[in-house]
This record gives structure tokens, C-alpha cells and sequence, in this order.
């Protein structure tokens, strides 16, 4: 009887390179031992130099933490040369998987390679993810091997990116006119359809496309959605709505950049984000395990004095929002964090490094008929029930009074319950508002 032959493993070497105020430099190396697209472990060490540095940035908070190892952490690697592993359960870092591709740019990483779905090793997708990829982090094979130079593509080429997104999503080839979507799609996360664009400022935008098979105009939603959060109080990036050939597109101000003036124009800073997920050093099996006050932990632990209890209340109104208008699609890489550098402020206070919640995004009402519904992430004291009654049972562990809690509930219902009003307001026609409309309910129906 024949023997089935066993895949090879493979041995890949990464440097990780961060973009710090406009410049990379090289952090440390990513060695990953891979079977096929399977990870089966990974360790990292941070350079010498790296740690030698000033405003030095932990790549990952729970498995590359300093702190994690003991006081004189970062002197003790640099003289140990100390190789670091993921947290229990983990066979990559969260803060590579948050730097690779997701389902959408690693289809398009497929389709430029002529792979099958999901074939390809993490290392090939880290690779290939382009300059464009969330956060701050990039990889390279050696210290020699220059930064990515090509240019975002244009805003101005968004039709015939929509049309090779279209193909994409059909798994039809790409034609080489449309072969610019290699370029703006392949570092991006999410199931749908999006690419990275410049406008004529040189600004960069996240545009989400219509996708195959959609009963709902979804970009034009979300894009009402997040009007809605923005309008409630929330902390939302900047969205515009475009309409492209005919279709709606959501366009979304990137909120991972940062434009600075320098001597030869305008620079692009990156800053380097990780998700909730990495926060909290888990995998993406434990993601519904988990809830919204562990979130609120990570807060108070790793953000700046200052934005502790800003970011607190903030994470505790998305929560009340997501379960107003049904979203539950609020997943751990639904929830990110921004680090932010510390300096001197306005008032002359000085700012310190740390961790801040992002901009909200990713949040599209889902109707049901359902009387019970739940989110993805666990609300207080009765679990992932959507109710107003069981968030408030757990505002304590958000560092709210039942009073201020009540307060953000009230701002935050005060909108949503018009929401009709504001949809129309927007621009939604009425058969997309008649479709969602399952997806909110009344108070009464939320106690």
C-alpha cells in the first residue's frame, strides 16, 4: 500500500520593519516554520538597535510586550538576544495576523498568483500584502531590500477597480488594464470588496464595493450607519458616499495614516494599529468567548491617562449602539487600537505614549425577525443578549456611574430612534430603509 507523502515544511525568515515618524526601520526578525497554509509556530526577536531607541513601540501589547518579561525588559533582550513566542493557543502573532491580508486581500493576492482560495503560506500573503496595508508594519526578506515605492492608485481609476473587484468576486482573470487592483486591494482585511485610493491631495481612502449577490445597497447603509453613529456622538472617521458607474461606494478617510508637512511637500505617517484580538491575545475560535468589559480592561491598562476614561465611555456607547441598530458583526478585528506617540499638548501638558481606541468602523445593521438577538461579544451579566437591560448590569467595569451610563444611553437612543428621519435626511431611498428596517427595534422591546 502506497504511503501518502507528507507536505514539506518550511522554514520562512521575515524581517519586520515599523514605520516610525515617516521612516522605516527595521524592529526585529519574524521566523515561521509552515506546512502548506497552515502556520504550525513562530518566534520573533527584536533587534538590538530597535530596543536601543527612543519612543521604542511593543509590536504586539500581550505577546511582544516589554513589560511581559520583567523590569529591564528591554536590556535584558538586548543582551540575551531573547527569541519571543505567541501567547498560548497562538501559532502567529496578533500583530502580524492583524499586518496580513484578510479574506478579501488574500483573494486578491490568489487571483494575481493563480492560486486556489486560502492555498498560499502566511508568509506569501505577508509578503504580498503591498504598501498600503493596515497599520504601521511591513515585511521584508533582507535588511537591504528597499521600502515599497509605487504610488497609490488614483481615486480617478475607481470604475476599473470596481469592474476587476467585480471579476474578482465571479473568479473570472484579470485583464492587464485592470491589473492596478493588485496594487490597491491586496492589503486589505474583511469579506468585501475594497481597494486604497488617493484623492488628488495625495490623502488615502479604504473605498467598500458592492458585492456579488446583495439584496441590500450595503455600502450606502453602513455609509447611513456610521452618519447615524457620527450623529449619536461617536467617534467616526470621515465617510463620504460616491456613486461609481452607476453603483454606491462607500469611501472611508484612512484612519492608520497621518499627513504631515515636511520639507519636500507632504508626508505620509503610518501609525501602527492592532486589533482587539491582539489585545487581547487570543484566537479567532475565542473571539465569542470574550465581551466588551475585557475591551474596557485592555483601556485602562494600556491607554494614556488621559484617554482612559474618553475611550471607556466611547467603547461603552458603541456597545448600546450596536445593539440599537443589530449589529452583530462586532467581532474582536471589529474593534481596534491606535498608538499614539506621546508629546506636548496645546496646554502645555505633556502627553504620554500609549494605546487609544480607533475611529468605529465596520458597522452595518443586520435585519432579523427575531425577538431575542445577540451580538458576537458578550454585553454583562446574561452574556451576548442585545439588550439595554444587560449592558447596564456590567457599566462598573467601564468606569461609568449608573448615571453617566444612562446619560450615554440617552444621547445615543435619542438618534437611533429616528433613525428614518436621518436615513431619509441621507439620501437612503425608501425600498433600502424598508429592507432594514427589521434590523432596529424600540426601546420597549430592549429592556
Amino acid at each position: 500500500m502506497a504511503m501518502t507523502k507528507e507536505p514539506p515544511v518550511i522554514d520562512s525568515r521575515l524581517l519586520v520593519m515599523l514605520h516610525m515618524q515617516g521612516v522605516f526601520q527595521p524592529a526585529g526578525w519574524l521566523d515561521i516554520k509552515e506546512q502548506e497554509s497552515e502556520v504550525l509556530r513562530s518566534q520573533f526577536g527584536y533587534g538590538s538597535r530597535y530596543l536601543a531607541r527612543h519612543n521604542t513601540v511593543e509590536l504586539d501589547p500581550a505577546s511582544l510586550s516589554f513589560g511581559a518579561y520583567g523590569a529591564g525588559c528591554a536590556e535584558r533582550l538586548l543582551l540575551c538576544d531573547v527569541d519571543l513566542k505567541p501567547l498560548d493557543g497562538l501559532t502567529l502573532f496578533g500583530a502580524i495576523r492583524d499586518a496580513s491580508p484578510d479574506a478579501w486581500g488574500r483573494r486578491v493576492i490568489e487571483s494575481h498568483m493563480g492560486a486556489p482560495l486560502n492555498s498560499l503560506p502566511e508568509s506569501v500573503y505577508l509578503r504580498h500584502a503591498g504598501s498600503e496595508r493596515i497599520g504601521a508594519l511591513d515585511f521584508r526578506d533582507t535588511i537591504h531590500e528597499t521600502a515599497p515605492t509605487q504610488k497609490p492608485t488614483s481615486i480617478h481609476r475607481l470604475q476599473y477597480l470596481i469592474e476587476a473587484a467585480d471579476r474578482i468576486d465571479q473568479g473570472l482573470p484579470i485583464p492587464t488594464s485592470l491589473e492596478d487592483i493588485f496594487d490597491a486591494g491586496t492589503s486589505l482585511g474583511g469579506m468585501r470588496p475594497k481597494v486604497t485610493v488617493a484623492d488628488d491631495d495625495g490623502v488615502l481612502w479604504l473605498a467598500k464595493f458592492p458585492s456579488q449577490g446583495d439584496r441590500l445597497n450595503v455600502p450606502m447603509l453602513e455609509t447611513a450607519t456610521m452618519w447615524l453613529a457620527k450623529d449619536a456622538g461617536l467617534d467616526v472617521p470621515e465617510i463620504k458616499l460616491a456613486t461609481i458607474g452607476g453603483q454606491s461606494v462607500m469611501m472611508i478617510k484612512r484612519f492608520d495614516r497621518a499627513y504631515v508637512k515636511g520639507a519636500a511637500g507632504m508626508e505620509v505617517h503610518r501609525t501602527h494599529m492592532v486589533s482587539s484580538l491582539t489585545m487581547l491575545g487570543c484566537t479567532e475560535d475565542q473571539s465569542r468567548s470574550k465581551n466588551y468589559f475585557e475591551i474596557a480592561d485592555m483601556i485602562r491598562r494600556k491607554a494614556p491617562i488621559h484617554k482612559v476614561k474618553s475611550d471607556s465611555a466611547e467603547l461603552f456607547g458603541r456597545m448600546v449602539f450596536n445593539i440599537l441598530v443589530s449589529n452583530d458583526d462586532d467581532h474582536l478585528r471589529n474593534h481596534a487600537f491606535l498608538h499614539s506617540l506621546g508629546k506636548e499638548s496645546k496646554d502645555g501638558e505633556f502627553r504620554e505614549q500609549g494605546w487609544q481606541l480607533s475611529p468605529l468602523y465596520d458597522v452595518m445593521p443586520r435585519p432579523s425577525i427575531g425577538t431575542d438577538r445577540y451580538l458576537h461579544l458578550g454585553v454583562g451579566m446574561q452574556g451576548r443578549l442585545a439588550t439595554i437591560g444587560n449592558a447596564m448590569s456590567m457599566h462598573g467595569r467601564f468606569g461609568l456611574t449608573k448615571v453617566s451610563s444612562t446619560a450615554i444611553i440617552d444621547r445615543i437612543w435619542t438618534v437611533v430612534r429616528e433613525w428614518k428621519t436621518y436615513f431619509e435626511s441621507y439620501g437612503v431611498d425608501g425600498k433600502q430603509i424598508n429592507l432594514i428596517s427589521p434590523a432596529f427595534r424600540h426601546m420597549d422591546m430592549l429592556r
